[in-house]
């Protein structure tokens, strides 16, 4: 849930006067604070009560914001950020030294804001900022200054200085990062996948270019997340895949692919090992961030919306690293401390809140023939059904008029719309490339495209016996070729269906092209059975 999407019942009411009563425990575990929570209610149907609803209830101001800003979590990743923070801020910003959020953290908080009457914000260590203020306006403004000053004094630290050491491995052009993204993403999707379905989401923004090609990239990204909310969306790592693409060739890439998410999985769970505790258990193990130098950051999420979101997220995180480092050293929560949020109950329990996946949930379906209104309608129940759609067709507007649907009714990025003459084998394959581009991989084909010509078999002409072979045998054959191939490359299997004819067993009077083609489209299809 987030600020763009949040609507009024995914607030809850809560009865102030109750919670404040709390402030009088010296301990509280999490397991009473929510129980607590929960009957301080004003509606049993309302939502649970955040994990940071103390953090907020127990300051004696009117409005507070605690938001997570690049420039402040610089400070509070920073190896010195203590003694950074009275530097800059003198004692108009509280210093909190990292505690998991929940009771201990909101009463520590409370506490030093009341010890500290000239106290305008409040930094908490590996988290993020705490302002307040009497208005709305009083608060964002105090949220917008306080940031304002650490961007400022973050980038003074930063002027003439080479972050993130050298460029090793320059970018490559777009076209030939274009071609080799075409080869990797299947190959990717597929190593991710072992244990639960992923769609993935490509970033080659300047950015993250930079910072992959970079020679502290690797060590920097290891170190860990920027903060607990970075944490949940992207694991305590990225996976870093050592590659160089002007010395090394794509199959390289291919291989250490592979292996690099073998070995990922193996780390992330021995680090579970090493922390877990009775009852807890583990979550997917493959990665949600890939980078690739000269190449860009591909991530992985449930859908296209999560995966896109994973990557902003990721962007914050460069952001984060790269003013922690100007104005020292970047650190991160311990690893312990990552594993207690990554499998806090309270933090699991928010995961629960998403929607129940469908039957079709995290594959990607390509529907040729999009327009149709046959074409039209399977895509509108694969959408139902929870997948993702790549809407194919000649006519663009009709199939983009059918994406905006899709995309308006079940979540930005559930469906594309991408141009396709399917009789032409240059068309298929653009098609295809960005179709994998988009989602990083394709699950279903349904070849839907049609063609009807209907006359008696001596006045049927060349010209239009071809044209129905080309869109329904020799269209049918270019699209199951190239899906086949991305499906093979995948590794993770795949459904190909056909729409055929009841003219492809008992053929109608005075249409023998269409008979003939129908035909040969279902042997088509039990040869590729």
């Amino acid at each position: 849930m987030d600020l763009r999407t949040i609507t009024r019942k995914d607030f809850v009411g809560l009865r102030l006067e109750e919670i404040l009563l709390l402030k009088r425990r010296e301990h509280l575990s999490d397991e009473e604070m929510v129980d607590y929570l929960l009957r301080c209610m004003l509606h049993p149907q309302m939502p649970r009560p955040s994990i940071e609803t103390l953090l907020h209830a127990f300051l004696p101001f009117a409005h507070i914001d605690h938001t997570h800003p690049d420039a402040v979590l610089a400070f509070c990743t920073s190896a010195r950020g203590a003694s950074l923070v009275r530097e800059v801020f003198g004692d108009r910003v509280v210093w909190i030294p990292y505690q998991r959020p929940g009771f201990a953290l909101a009463r520590a908080v409370a506490e030093e804001v009341r010890a500290n009457p000239r106290a305008e914000a409040v930094f908490l260590a590996k988290h993020g900022l705490v302002t307040w203020g009497e208005t709305a306006r009083a608060c964002y403004e105090s949220t917008v200054r306080i940031v304002e000053e650490a961007e400022s004094f973050v980038e003074s630290r930063a002027r003439g200085r080479v972050v993130f050491g050298e460029l090793t491995v320059p970018p490559l052009g777009p076209a030939r990062r274009a071609e080799i993204l075409g080869r990797v993403l299947p190959v990717l999707r597929g190593a991710v996948s072992r244990h639960r379905l992923k769609v993935l989401h490509t970033d080659e923004s300047d950015e993250v270019l930079r910072f992959v090609g970079s020679t502290e990239a690797q060590e920097l990204a290891q170190i860990g997340a920027a903060c607990p909310d970075h944490l949940v969306h992207m694991k305590p790592w990225p996976l870093v895949v050592t590659f160089d693409p002007h010395h090394e060739d794509v199959e390289t890439l291919l291989r250490r692919i592979v292996e690099g998410c073998a070995q990922y999985e193996q780390s992330y769970r021995a680090y579970v090992e090493r922390h877990r505790r009775e009852g807890d258990h583990p979550v997917d193990p493959a990665p949600r961030i890939v980078l690739l130098p000269g190449i860009g950051l591909v991530a992985t999420g449930p859908d296209k919306f999560t995966a896109m979101q994973t990557a902003g997220l990721f962007h914050r995180a460069i952001a984060v690293m790269r003013g922690a480092s100007v104005l020292d050293r970047f650190e991160s929560l311990t690893p312990q401390e990552a594993y207690d949020i990554e499998y806090w109950p309270l933090e699991l329990y928010r995961l629960t809140l998403a929607r129940p996946e469908r039957e079709l949930s995290r594959r990607v379906a390509l529907v040729t023939g999009a327009a149709g209104g046959i074409g039209r309608a399977i895509s509108e129940r694969l959408a139902e059904e929870g997948a993702h759609v790549a809407l194919v067709d000649l006519d663009l507007d009709g199939v983009r008029e059918v994406e905006h649907e899709l995309n308006r009714h079940f979540g930005e990025g559930r469906a594309c719309a991408v141009a396709c003459d399917v009789t032409d084998e240059d068309s298929v394959r653009r098609a295809f490339a960005e179709i994998v581009r988009t989602y990083g991989g394709v699950d279903i084909l349904v070849s839907n495209a049609g063609i009807v010509y209907a006359a008696p078999l001596e006045e049927t002409d060349l010209e239009h016996w071809r044209r129905v072979q080309e869109v329904l045998l020799t269209g049918y054959f270019l699209v199951s070729r190239e899906a086949v191939r991305i499906m093979k490359a995948q590794g993770i299997g795949g459904a190909i269906v056909f729409i055929a004819s009841k003219n492809a067993l008992v053929p109608s009077k005075e249409a023998a092209a269409y008979n003939a083609a129908k035909a040969a489209e279902v042997h088509l299809a039990r040869t590729i059975a």
